[in-house]
């Protein structure tokens, strides 16, 4: 399984990308990997379902963006290619929406570059999605991206991964200051309304030696959101209840927005929205 992967990949500490590749069944993980999901299911039980379910909410989100025109979007934190990937869902809304992918893991960068070797309107970009002025200078960007024109920033499942010292809100502040009137953002992350979930889930997955930030409370994610205004998470666009909400609730068919999970049982959800930079 091993030989089409990068060389110099540790094998044997897991990762964010592989992890969430192993949740959505997909095979491009490891045995550290599947062993770190298998923790995390302890005490999360509905973790499968967490994973896919804002994979959903990601098509959903993208195809809403497409439809308002937007023909360009910006994926940073990507992850491992998977079924109905951004350009899948954007291209099947505009036939001309161009997608950069942007992500720090080198197996990341190969699979994508295979996915979409033969697609002039996508293209994969190894960098630190910390660095706005390296993502944006990057040829890849430049050939892609017109700033003068609106632009999708997709955050979907990223802001939780980087550490409060990292200023993971103020990066979103810098990149959305920069680009035009009509940008908007797709945003998911995982949050918490109990504390001690929070702090188990986090500190789990920092045992692990991974890399990561932390599980956040509603309020705290929802700063990304300032200054933007958000679309409504109804499937008809009514004005009605909460903006921002569970994922797996956002323009769902059948189901009405909802804050947070209804069972009062489940503890860690992601807070998810779509937002204008008018």
């Amino acid at each position: 399984m091993t030989d089409h992967f990068p060389p110099n990949i540790d094998m044997e500490t897991p990762s964010i990308a592989r992890m969430y590749d192993f949740l959505l069944g997909g095979k491009d993980n490891f045995e550290a990997d599947r062993k770190a999901c298998e923790a995390l299911a302890d005490g999360i039980p509905e973790l499968v379902s967490f994973a896919n379910d804002n994979r959903a909410y990601l098509s959903r989100a993208v195809e809403h963006v497409a439809a308002q025109g937007v023909e360009q979007f910006l994926d940073l934190g990507a992850g491992l290619p998977t079924a109905n990937n951004t350009h899948h869902a954007a291209q099947r809304a505009n036939p001309r929406a161009r997608v950069l992918y942007v992500d720090h893991d080198p197996i990341v960068l190969a699979h994508g570059r295979a996915l979409i070797s033969d697609s002039a309107e996508t293209a994969f970009l190894l960098a630190d999605i910390r660095d706005t002025d390296e993502i944006l200078g990057a040829p890849e960007t430049t050939r892609l991206i017109d700033m003068d024109q609106p632009v999708c920033v997709m955050l979907v499942s990223l802001l939780h991964c980087l550490p409060d010292d990292s200023d993971p809100f103020g990066m979103v502040r810098s990149l959305m200051g920069r680009l035009a009137p009509g940008s908007c953002v797709i945003f998911s992350h995982i949050v918490s309304d109990d504390p001690d979930s929070a702090t188990w889930m986090t500190d789990k997955i920092l045992s692990f030696g991974t890399p990561w930030g932390r599980v956040r409370s509603p309020e705290e994610a929802s700063v990304v959101f300032e200054g933007l205004e958000l679309s409504s998470p109804w499937l008809d666009g009514r004005d009605e209840g909460p903006r921002a909400v569970d994922c797996a609730t956002w323009r769902m068919p059948g189901s009405e927005p909802r804050f947070r999970p209804e069972s009062p049982e489940v503890k860690l959800w992601e807070l998810a929205g779509v937002a204008f930079k008018r």
